[in-house]
């Protein structure tokens, strides 16, 4: 056997040592898009990339500890008046304590000012954009119709690409093509806060790229039960109940409780009692209406009356 001479030494060095273009590459952290199991649930993102959601229960279940950064956050409900702003209320809090601007697109209602104050949030630092009140822009090619979710997604994802907001809060409408979820996570990098996308339950089967999908349910009165749709990690199965800040006087949560039950007896097809009919029509009188799940509303203070 022949002994490796030193030229072929020197070379065999030069073949394996790095050059300074792939060290430079291969230095600093991973692109948010690229995610590697073995750095752990954070996915390769920055610790600064993880906004802690205010609910230690939750927190040990999203990746990385907290709602993610420079990445879309689907929330899906049956409908708006579960409690899914008392779930964002500690974040939106402390972001608005920092200064930070908040980005509500499309929300189901109108803000109240007075609300904001109470949880905490600046209404200053509130910025609402409601885009079908703009004029529709002109079509892309003449005499081709505008879907009618185009001039929302448009004016999500100039916004998401300016990175100057704080949190993103968007309500979508249902059975979002694929393309249009697809640019707004493209979109979404450039903004370090995390972006929440209120989607109906429904589309909870269609497949979308964002990393993290959560379902809100309501469990009972001022109870949120949330179920992870797909996340980084293992699977989540079982439902986490979050019990939110009261908002129900006495006699609307009495109102609540009787509907639950009401739903409950009418599952095992058993008869109602007297008192829980006087209950129901105690919330029929109330406004509270029946659901085959039963929510409670937010609280005024969050939505003006339309």
């Amino acid at each position: 056997m022949s002994t490796p001479t030193a030229s072929s030494l020197d070379a065999a060095a030069c073949v394996a040592a790095p050059s300074p273009a792939v060290r430079l590459a291969t230095a600093g952290p991973l692109h948010p898009l690229v995610w590697r199991a073995r750095i752990g649930l954070t996915g390769g993102r920055a610790a600064d990339d993880v906004w802690p959601s205010g609910w230690a229960a939750l927190d040990a279940e999203l990746p990385g500890g907290g709602w993610p950064g420079r990445a879309l956050t689907e929330l899906l409900l049956p409908g708006p008046g579960l409690g899914e702003l008392r779930l964002l209320a500690p974040l939106l809090a402390r972001l608005s304590a920092q200064g930070q601007a908040l980005l509500w697109v499309q929300p189901p209602a109108l803000l109240s000012a007075a609300g904001l104050l109470q949880m905490g949030c600046a209404p200053e630092r509130c910025v609402v954009v409601r885009p079908e009140l703009a004029p529709p822009r002109r079509a892309v090619r003449k005499g081709a119709p505008r879907a009618p979710w185009a001039d929302l997604c448009w004016v999500l994802e100039q916004a998401l690409r300016s990175g100057q907001a704080g949190a993103v809060l968007a309500w979508l409408p249902a059975h979002l093509p694929q393309e249009a979820l697809r640019r707004l996570q493209l979109a979404a990098q450039a903004q370090a806060g995390p972006v929440f996308l209120w989607r109906p339950e429904s589309d909870a089967a269609q497949a979308s790229p964002a990393p993290l999908r959560l379902r809100l349910q309501a469990a009972g009165p001022d109870l949120l039960a949330l179920t992870g749709v797909k996340r980084r990690g293992p699977s989540w199965t079982q439902p986490l109940l979050l019990p939110l800040p009261a908002v129900l006087s006495a006699r609307g949560l009495g109102v609540a409780q009787a509907w639950a039950e009401d739903a409950a007896a009418t599952q095992a097809n058993a008869p109602l009692s007297a008192q829980r009919l006087r209950q129901r029509a105690t919330g029929a009188a109330l406004g509270v209406l029946p659901r085959r799940h039963v929510q409670e509303e937010e609280p005024s203070a969050w939505f003006k009356a339309p």
